[in-house]
């Protein structure tokens, strides 16, 4: 593939520019760009370099007269008009592996902390109150998680709270079920078993039209009562105003949020309830993920130069690049 002039959008490791510089690149980086500005300058580049922040939509992609790649250095790419990249024979690719460690770590920090009050105690403290008696939680210890994808990120948290003998089991229509066993993981075939068996719910999916709402009130009607969801994933995989209704009608115990479905929020009433836990968006706010994610893309984009297949490939079945068949 031939890509020879690069646009870098949103804030990225450093090593990402020194990578594609020293692979002979031209690297132009514009990190405040915006919309409008974007579509005058895309014409010039081969390639775009993205984040979370820049959304590629068809517009832009229908500017893009040159653009040979769409790179986006992290996992989700719905920032991204997939159909309009392919249609216009733009390679759309992502470094799948860089940010799984960061994502789960994050997860598995959502699923102890709202189980103990942890952000509401701390809140207090630092308010100057002392208070202990307000803030009793929860043992996860012995307790079903469920988990809703088990693609890298959701088989990681599976592994990781079976260590805190808590029992999980997960669902994943795409995933074989020889990945998932292994690790301890009850594997089912019926998404039914989740919402049922489960006092801890995780999503661990892309943001696709079947994905959209996934938790929803109808879903969480089927949930046991004081059920936990936890979101590490994207906004919009769950319902939020749902979500509050559980909130406040008590159904749902405690809520785990990195993702909204408006960034920044714009549901005050949800991400400051008392029993929600919000961040925001830190799944892939690591060093470390930066880094591995940055190493990743930049082998990625040099081993495309090369005719070389990689694994980030998003939307290569729907392309003719031979060596990425």
């Amino acid at each position: 593939m031939d890509i020879k002039k690069l646009l870098i959008t949103d804030e990225c490791h450093q090593l990402i520019v020194d990578g594609l510089k020293a692979a002979g690149l031209t690297v132009d980086q514009s990190f405040d760009i915006t919309p409008q500005r974007l579509l005058e300058i895309v014409h010039n580049y081969d390639a775009l370099l993205i984040r979370s922040r820049t959304q590629v939509t068809k517009a832009i992609i229908e500017a893009g007269k040159n653009l040979k790649l769409i790179a986006r250095a992290g996992v989700g790419v719905d920032n991204v008009d997939i159909e309009a990249a392919s249609e216009h024979k733009i390679l759309v690719i992502n470094a799948p592996n860089g940010n799984t460690t960061s994502a789960c770590e994050l997860t598995c920090e959502h699923i102890l902390a709202i189980s103990r009050n942890v952000y509401q105690a701390t809140k207090s403290l630092k308010d100057g109150i002392w208070n202990r008696k307000d803030y009793v939680g929860y043992e996860v210890c012995g307790k079903t998680l469920g988990i809703i994808g088990l693609g890298r990120i959701g088989r990681a948290v599976g592994k990781r709270m079976i260590a805190f003998e808590m029992k999980v089991i997960g669902y994943d229509p795409v995933t074989p079920a020889e990945l998932v066993t292994p690790l301890g993981i009850e594997f089912v075939t019926d998404l039914e078993e989740i919402w049922k068996r489960s006092d801890y719910i995780s999503v661990h999916v892309p943001l696709i039209p079947q994905t959209k709402h996934l938790i929803n009130k109808t879903t969480l009607a089927k949930c046991k009562d004081n059920v936990y969801i936890i979101n590490c994933a994207r906004g919009g995989i769950v319902d939020e105003d749902a979500l509050l209704e559980g909130l406040r009608s008590g159904k749902v115990r405690g809520a785990g949020l990195d993702v909204f479905e408006t960034e920044p929020p714009i549901n005050d009433d949800l991400y400051k309830h008392p029993l929600c836990h919000p961040t925001p968006h830190l799944g892939a706010s690591t060093h470390d993920a930066q880094r591995h994610v940055g190493e990743e893309i930049v082998e990625e984009i040099i081993s495309l130069t090369k005719g070389e297949k990689i694994p980030g490939a998003v939307n290569a079945s729907k392309l003719d690049i031979p060596f990425l068949k």
